[in-house]
């Protein structure tokens, strides 16, 4: 029982708390957009399944929250159609029964109704809502924490690796990598991560002379505090391992912002630079995770942030912190998922209204039913291939045959 309680609050407790904090400022973002075009709406729901709790506002809202903490929703009134968005005879049908009902001009109030750029506007606001999300957190912990900064020097070269082999050596300063300018190691390693068996340029500073080097990173297995399994670029450089090499740079406001944006479109660039990589084949999709790597990853967060506390209360913030940065990250992910073109996502309905917008009228519910189920079971399967992954890069499965045996 107290294992299953440390779990919990471990793992099971941060990947909620950065989950619902994900979903609900993606589900605000339809919210406001849906009020600022003055959409009649139902329900605003954190979770799916059975309501825990909720209550009813002045506009008759209900906001609620269900038993299932694994998304959230935007019930606009009307919303029934299995496609969203009818096409044009269910339209006029729909209008007619509403007006009769409630009075002339009511569906003007009605999502369905509304001009094509309004209904693409409050899609669209839910993906949008969480990289501004992420630019709100970067921006905040480089105002208040600041980042560590670690020079990009080169203390030490690996015999036989990708960086012996281009020409690094000892005290070279990289400057650049794959054309972004580079001020800190830990900039350096993400981009290098990513770029196995992929040549890529560096820049170095060798004595005040710059001197451009071609390396291939090559894709190694590298393991994590909790025994998983990763694939990434490695060069084979080694960083300053001394603790007066680091630094702490905090910035102003302004900067910060700059900065937190900066930061928000090199996650954003480099999950799409990622993506590309699997789709083409040159990088590994076991490498694709799911719900239960993220859970992994917020109590490795979560553990590494209560590091070194010398009470419990800065324990608790030094893990809020940590889990501010991962919340970010996990916002731009998440943000980026949605506009993905597929029927069940918020991509998959701005491609309706595209072709709405061109043919001036709404493509037929039963080919927009047909791609939703589609969707559907792309977006399953996605998900289930993804907890497989998961699965074995924890090793679940070599455990339990280890309990078996």
């Amino acid at each position: 029982m107290f294992g299953f309680l440390q779990t919990a609050l471990t793992y099971i407790v941060p990947f909620l708390l950065v989950l619902t904090v994900v979903v609900t400022i993606h589900e605000l973002g339809h919210y406001w957009a849906a009020r600022a075009c003055r959409v009649a709406i139902d329900q605003f729901s954190i979770g799916f399944g059975r309501r825990i709790f909720g209550w009813r506002d002045r506009q008759g809202v209900e906001w609620r929250v269900g038993w299932i903490p694994l998304g959230g929703y935007v019930k606009f009134s009307g919303d029934e159609n299995a496609a969203s968005v009818p096409d044009h005879a269910n339209l006029e049908a729909l209008r007619q029964k509403i007006e009769t009902e409630q009075g002339r001009g009511a569906a003007d109030r009605y999502f369905h109704f509304k001009p094509v750029w309004q209904r693409a506007f409050i899609t669209a606001a839910g993906p949008l809502a969480n990289f501004v999300l992420a630019i709100v957190l970067f921006s905040f912990l480089l105002m208040t924490v600041g980042e560590t900064v670690l020079p990009a020097r080169v203390a030490g070269v690996e015999a036989g690796s990708a960086a012996q082999r281009a020409g690094f050596v000892v005290d070279d300063v990289v400057v650049e990598a794959n054309g972004q300018k580079i001020d800190n190691f830990f900039d350096l390693q993400q981009i290098i991560a990513v770029r196995s068996q992929a040549p890529t340029t560096f820049v170095v500073d060798r004595g005040g002379q710059l001197v451009r080097l071609t390396a291939t990173p090559e894709r190694r297995i590298v393991s994590d505090r909790m025994g998983g399994e990763q694939k990434i670029g490695v060069l084979g450089i080694a960083s300053p391992a001394g603790a007066t090499d680091r630094s702490v740079r905090r910035y102003g406001p302004l900067e910060a912002v700059v900065a937190g944006t900066e930061r928000t479109w090199r996650v954003l660039s480099t999950t799409v630079y990622y993506l590309g990589r699997v789709v083409t084949g040159r990088e590994s999709a076991d490498q694709l995770g799911g719900p239960l790597r993220i859970a992994q990853a917020s109590g490795q967060v979560a553990q590494s942030g209560a590091q070194g506390a010398p009470d419990t209360g800065a324990m608790l913030l030094g893990s809020a912190v940590a889990l501010l940065g991962l919340t970010a990250v996990l916002s731009v992910g998440i943000g980026f998922m949605n506009l993905l073109p597929v029927p069940v996502l918020d991509g998959g309905h701005l491609v309706f209204y595209a072709y709405e917008a061109v043919a001036r009228r709404p493509l037929a519910a039963k080919v927009q039913a047909a791609g939703y189920r589609v969707g559907l079971a792309l977006l399953l399967g996605l998900m289930l291939f993804a907890t497989w992954n998961d699965l074995q890069q924890l090793r679940v499965f070599k455990f339990l045959g280890g309990l078996v045996s």
